[in-house]
């Protein structure tokens, strides 16, 4: 296993805001992947890792401080329903982990691994991570996540990235999960104006991960960046902890075409620095941000605390 950075992602937080990479699955697709599968970017693990390798080195080459595993749409179950056993998958799941870790290595500063637990709604490939409300109990919810949760943690991330999470039910579910295992998490909402997906308030939402030390951060991701700032504020005002914001191009989805529409929004170093006097301190994109807005974010960074690349060297 390539090493880690020396100094925990907590303490890197507490001198200063980290910048994310951008969405894996559009990098991928610029790469000239194919993922019209149900395990989107996640098959890759298994049938073309030197492609997700190559997508995280654009982004740390891109300036990102912090990468995002592949394993943001794998699980047992979905890998069973290719023909992938149980130990198979828990060893695709390390993969997600080693590749992030193997593309940080390409560069001589600090690049944490956050491995990837997105939601249940994720792996069922029809939506429901934008809809939450699953129907199903704290119990199975817990169940489901648990095994993957396990492998990961057992792959050596810097933390675990519970991230397009929709609403409440999920959240309490995950943290329950990760509070086994030892590593930091940070908690990431996918969100409509001041609501989850699932249509509960922000506050009592973030609010959640009062008392719960392993989360360094909390947040959103996978949303409209006009929501972001205001999502900030309140994450920091609900638990007293940093916050992460990681939104969407801005760019809508257009389910009956199939194409995304609409302009991109711009990530300006002024939207950055309203991110930060929010109180994000982990700032990055999602879907449809790539490579060169990622640069844009680092390039603000550094224009504003200068550009401290060396191993050691805050964020």
């Amino acid at each position: 296993m390539t090493p880690g950075p020396a100094r925990p992602l907590a303490a890197a937080l507490a001198e200063g805001t980290l910048v994310l990479d951008g969405g894996l699955s559009n990098q991928l697709e610029a790469q000239g992947c194919d993922l019209s599968d149900a395990l989107w970017s996640a098959r890759l693990l298994a049938d073309g890792p030197g492609q997700i390798e190559a997508a995280h080195t654009a982004y740390v080459r891109a300036g990102a401080q912090v990468l995002i595993t592949a394993s943001y749409q794998a699980s047992h179950e979905g890998f069973a329903r290719r023909g992938i056993g149980r130990d198979e998958a828990d060893g695709l799941l390390a993969r997600s982990v080693e590749l992030a870790r193997r593309a940080a290595g390409t560069v001589d500063r600090d690049v944490w691994v956050a491995a990837s637990v997105g939601p249940y709604g994720a792996v069922t490939a029809d939506g429901a991570e934008y809809r939450g409300r699953y129907g199903l109990t704290a119990g199975e919810l817990e169940r489901f996540h648990r095994p993957r949760v396990e492998a990961l943690a057992a792959a050596g991330p810097d933390a675990l990235a519970l991230e397009t999470v929709p609403d409440m039910d999920e959240a309490r579910a995950l943290l329950r999960v990760v509070g086994d295992y030892g590593l930091p998490v940070w908690l990431s909402y996918t969100v409509a104006g001041d609501r989850t997906r699932a249509g509960q308030p922000l506050d009592e939402a973030f609010a959640l991960a009062r008392g719960h030390d392993e989360v360094i951060a909390v947040g959103v991701n996978c949303c409209d960046p006009a929501d972001a700032e205001a999502a900030a504020r309140t994450a920091v005002r609900a638990t007293g902890k940093p916050a992460v914001v990681y939104p969407n191009s801005g760019e809508r989805w257009d389910a009956a075409s199939g194409a995304w529409s609409g302009p991109a929004a711009s990530f300006t170093p002024a939207r950055r620095a309203a991110w930060e006097e929010a109180g994000a301190r982990l700032i990055g994109g999602c879907c449809r941000v790539g490579p060169e807005t990622v640069a844009g974010l680092a390039a603000a960074r550094n224009g504003a605390t200068g550009d401290r690349a060396g191993r050691g060297g805050p964020g």
